[in-house]
């Protein structure tokens, strides 16, 4: 997926606006298309090699996730980041994370820990600018199996759909000083929690861990103001 992201190649056995879709989707999250990039269907069917109808529906779907802003007769445009959104995505995932750790902490500690702990490892092998890439991706793992552990992988993937505008605070977050080193330590004491057994330990972990990037939004907005909707 990601070379794919890269070069706007598609896989011609899938449909294709749904590639085109993800495609665009994942660069405007990763801010590799930034608020107010002007997307000109001429040339994202010139990058893809397909017709109109499919970049149409792409883009169709892109506004309906309120990521992008389209004028008719006049342009489609990356759209700001919305705070809002955000911190419904943020209670949306608090809300189902807060019970799964604390579930998971008395019913499956030293499994649960074992496996988290493995992608933990794994994490702060790429803790670097010049891997966040890659730690952003495993960030996920590391949610997704807290998901995976409770058998409740389809509310994972309702919230990865709600969370658009929250990933992309992340993302211009994530390399700025300091943060990849406080995500792992939230990460650690997540598991720590977990393995003891101490529910009341693991749901404070969590709650701390997934308010991280809207406690300091002042100063996201003052580092990218023209990112953000006012």
């Amino acid at each position: 997926m990601s070379e794919m992201i890269r070069s706007g190649q598609l896989d011609r056995s899938r449909q294709v606006a749904i590639q085109v879709h993800e495609i665009l989707r994942e660069r405007i999250i990763k801010v590799q298309l930034v608020p107010g990039t002007v997307l000109s269907r001429g040339a994202l069917q010139l990058e893809f090699g397909v017709s109109q109808t499919p970049v149409r529906d792409a883009l169709m779907r892109l506004q309906e996730e309120g990521i992008v802003e389209v004028y008719p007769q006049y342009a489609t445009v990356v759209a700001k980041i919305d705070i809002d959104h955000a911190k419904q995505a943020q209670f949306l995932r608090l809300s189902i994370e807060l019970e799964a750790v604390r579930r998971l902490s008395e019913q499956a500690p030293t499994e649960t820990a074992a496996e988290l702990r493995e992608i933990l490892a794994r994490q702060k092998a790429v803790a670097s600018r010049e891997t966040y890439d890659i730690f952003d991706r495993i960030d996920h793992d590391f949610h997704r199996r807290i998901y995976e552990k409770m058998d409740i992988l389809q509310l994972w993937a309702n919230v990865r759909r709600q969370s658009v505008h929250l990933d992309r605070l992340r993302r211009l977050n994530l390399p700025m000083p300091g943060k990849m080193q406080t995500v792992l330590a939230d990460h650690e004491a997540i598991v720590e929690a977990i393995a003891s057994g101490n529910p009341d330990a693991a749901t404070a972990a969590i709650r701390k861990h997934l308010s991280g990037t809207l406690s300091i939004i002042d100063l996201i907005r003052a580092e990218f103001p023209d990112y953000i909707r006012k």
